[in-house]
């Protein structure tokens, strides 16, 4: 019996459905649409780093609408405070009692816009909600919704008035994309689109939020055969045994990897894994959380390319079985 038999019988197809849609508003982007939608589908967070004006914001809230799902903008300034993002109690005169405000982090789709020009303190305030899915005010604990995601934009950690993220907040990210520019004829489709009407208004769910979850825990029933297990392990500690870093990926990288290849499994239409599934990924899923030593940056040398050694180092391994389980 297929693990995501039930609403969805093919969810593959539906999960080209729900890219098409995000590509009437998002043009030439299509293996970025695809990464994003695979982090969501483990629940997990996703940080866009590119400059401004390439459609991160508009890329975020189409998602969300595709989705069918409630989602907020918390813009990040210099003077967004913790409070501002996680909620705030106050005091009720006629019940003499403090009630309990949320802040724009109960929703399921968030945006974070421009993350990077928060101050340290307020991105502190987001470790707690990414890792957990609740957030602590004057002691209670409060719990986020099921399907709560954090997507945050950043512009480049070298213009002016941005913070770098710190270590702990970067690996709580699955994946980190880019969108980059488009060339003249995807620009040329943009006007074209804009110039007509707004396709981001205009743009209608391809499935409802309960629905949305029901994929979630399909992506989560995909097998892993054990020898893919020891593959990305092997990875991982490559990267922490590699003399051009100096910190390699953790134990969290090593699980979202597993899981990010689970749903790009789903998203091909298999129920199980293969290693191509985790080879595609180990890019956008490990290269933010890895720190390059000093001789390696100034050797102009990249973790992507770091990267790349390894996997060329490490042989892929034979599944014994490639069962439909």
């Amino acid at each position: 019996m297929q693990p995501y038999a039930g609403l969805f019988d093919h969810p593959a197809s539906i999960i080209e459905r729900m890219v098409n849609n995000v590509e009437k508003v998002i043009v030439g982007k299509r293996e970025t649409i695809e990464k994003l939608f695979i982090a969501m589908l483990c629940g997990g967070h996703v940080l866009l780093e590119d400059v401004p004006g390439v459609g991160k914001t508009m890329l975020v809230r189409a998602v969300a609408r595709t989705i069918g799902c409630e989602s907020k903008r918390i813009q990040c300034t210099p003077d967004l405070l913790p409070s501002d993002v996680t909620g705030v109690s106050i005091y009720n005169p006629k019940t003499a009692e403090f009630e309990f405000r949320p802040g724009p982090l109960f929703t399921a789709v968030v945006l974070a816009d421009e993350l990077n020009r928060t101050s340290p303190k307020t991105q502190a305030a987001l470790l707690e909600a990414m890792e957990e899915k609740r957030v602590t005010v004057d002691g209670v604990s409060h719990d986020l919704p099921e399907a709560f995601v954090l997507l945050a934009t950043q512009n480049p950690f070298d213009y002016e008035g941005t913070f770098c993220l710190p270590e702990a907040q970067l690996d709580r990210f699955m994946v980190k994309l880019t969108l980059g520019y488009p060339d003249s004829v995807q620009e040329k489709q943009m006007l074209d689109r804009l110039l007509r009407k707004s396709s981001l208004e205009l743009l209608k769910p391809v499935i409802l939020l309960d629905e949305w979850i029901q994929l979630q825990n399909a992506a989560q029933a995909i097998h892993v055969d054990d020898t893919l297990m020891e593959f990305i392990v092997r990875i991982s500690a490559a990267t922490r045994e590699h003399g051009e870093l100096l910190l390699g990926a953790s134990p969290r990288a090593s699980y979202a990897l597993m899981r990010a290849a689970q749903a790009r499994a789903l998203m091909e239409g298999r129920s199980y894994m293969i290693p191509d599934d985790i080879k595609e990924l180990v890019v956008p899923v490990l290269a933010h959380r890895l720190i390059l030593s000093s001789q390696a940056r100034m050797a102009g040398r990249k973790a992507e390319h770091i990267l790349a050694n390894i996997l060329a180092g490490i042989a892929v391994p034979l599944l014994r079985f490639a069962s439909g389980k």
